[in-house]
């Protein structure tokens, strides 16, 4: 028995076993470990630091990146996350088109107004496009612009990003727009820019094919699915009512233009029907489309095509109803109204002979052929902006000499008038001395008479009784008649 004891309480200081009967200072390897090395230790500790940055970077990239959060979730959730109906990724947005039709009342419901409008070469038309963009009593938040410049040699870019920049930092926040796009696309449109050119029979055809692919690139890239409504307005449009867009939009029609005129001169009228592109169907015209090539269009104005259809512009009454409404076949561009649905559903401007037109006239065919309302406003007028053509410019030039003739005519007149002035000074004084003078000699011629008459009695006397003294007296009256008559003509 040991009677060597380590602890008070008994225990022996050492274990027991075998190994305590044979080495008395024997320790046990199942209870002390061998201390691990430095090196291994560190290496766990990088390889946990590691691992939690890994973590912590991808759980930054799932929170600022969407994209990488679509990609990620799937491959890490196995699908468990994408079948949770609560879970909608930020990515994909959901848009109910049936709350985007339109309504009479769009500005009361905030319907959403896309106003497109193409530009070229129109540097001298944005201050006054400008000017009207920000009299619209629509609200302002509720419009998005979209804008297309093509073909221009102007600086009609810089001078639109200038204008916007302006507009959208207006002191008046009720002055800003919403979304504004601004597209450039050429469409190698050689038709020059001025009004012969333009308005030429012989470039209308291929002009307005190419107008057709503007207005549909602009509206495709810019029309979104919260637009409700669509407005093309030009921007050489000189007045116009600045609640245009809700007394179109009051009609509740699909499509709807208003009347335009444009101003004249006073020695051409005082003014003008201008868009001749609005007009209902005629009998005429559609004999007349019968006759025509397969690629042919028909415009509206010209002696080419006499359709004799009913214009809308003609049928304006300065004093009528301007709410009356007229049902319309085709449509110009200068200002048309349309609900958006209509280009969802298939509309477009044609940039081909559709029925025998393209762009805004063809447009108006498309849309009642798909059954949408196309109505103008004769009575509600719009005014474009005046541009003489090559015949008024001549006139005007005419004008101009005979103008610069007349003043000559009274500028000769003028100075011949102060010659005489200082010719004859006094008029009057003068007209009074030669008064005196001519007096004078009437004074003296008739003392001489007198003078006469009484020598010539005398001699009357002393012929008394001769025979031939009675018949020669009258004879001597006689002569002296003639003789008073040529003195008194000589005075």
């Amino acid at each position: 028995m040991n009677r060597h004891h380590a602890f008070s309480n008994g225990y022996a200081a050492y274990p027991r076993g075998k190994a305590s009967h044979n080495n008395t200072f024997s320790i046990s390897p199942h209870r002390f470990q061998p201390r691990p090395q430095p090196a291994l230790r560190r290496r766990r500790q990088l390889l946990q630091r590691l691992c939690l940055i890994a973590a912590i970077s991808t759980l930054l990239l799932i929170l600022i990146f969407p994209s990488f959060r679509a990609l990620f979730l799937p491959a890490v959730s196995l699908g468990l996350v994408s079948s949770a109906e609560d879970l909608q990724l930020e990515t994909v947005r959901y848009y109910d088109l049936s709350k985007m039709q339109g309504s009479g009342s769009g500005w009361e419901h905030g319907e959403r107004v896309l106003m497109c409008t193409p530009l070229r070469d129109a540097a001298s038309h944005l201050p006054m496009f400008f000017s009207h963009l920000r009299n619209l009593t629509y609200p302002h938040n509720l419009i998005d612009l979209a804008f297309l410049v093509s073909d221009s040699e102007d600086n009609t870019m810089e001078m639109l990003s200038s204008m916007l920049d302006d507009l959208q930092n207006d002191a008046d926040p009720k002055m800003s727009f919403g979304e504004i796009s601004v597209i450039q696309k050429d469409f190698g449109q050689q038709v020059q820019q001025d009004v012969e050119s333009r308005h030429g029979f012989a470039a209308q055809a291929s002009r307005r094919k190419l107008m057709a692919q503007a207005r549909n690139w602009l509206l495709s890239a810019t029309l979104r699915p919260t637009h409700s409504w669509v407005y093309w307005r030009d921007a050489d449009v000189l007045t116009a009512p600045t609640t245009i867009l809700e007394d179109l939009m009051r009609h509740d029609k699909d499509v709807i233009v208003p009347n335009v005129w444009r101003p004249l001169p006073d020695w051409l009228g005082g003014e003008q029907p201008y868009d001749l592109n609005s007009w209902q169907e005629s009998e005429t015209a559609l004999a007349l489309a019968e006759t025509l090539d397969e690629d042919a269009v028909i415009v509206e104005g010209y002696a080419e095509y006499a359709t004799w259809r009913p214009h809308l512009a003609y049928l304006r009454d300065p004093y009528g109803d301007p709410d009356m409404e007229m049902e319309l076949d085709g449509v110009g561009g200068v200002s048309i109204l349309a609900k958006a649905r209509v280009f969802r559903a298939g509309v477009h401007f044609p940039a081909f002979s559709f029925e025998k037109h393209a762009e805004t006239e063809g447009f108006g065919k498309m849309a009642r052929r798909m059954g949408f309302s196309v109505i103008g406003l004769p009575h509600y007028t719009i005014w474009h902006l005046y541009e003489p053509s090559v015949d008024d410019l001549q006139h005007m030039e005419e004008m101009e000499q005979e103008r610069l003739e007349r003043e000559r005519e009274e500028q000769e007149q003028a100075e011949r008038a102060e010659r005489v002035q200082s010719l004859f000074k006094d008029a009057k004084s003068q007209w009074d001395v030669d008064s005196a003078n001519l007096q004078d000699a009437i004074d003296k011629e008739g003392k001489s008479q007198a003078s006469d008459y009484s020598s010539s009695s005398s001699d009357v006397d002393s012929t008394k009784g001769s025979e031939e003294g009675p018949v020669a007296q009258p004879a001597a009256k006689e002569q002296e008649e003639p003789t008073n008559e040529r003195k008194q003509a000589k005075q």
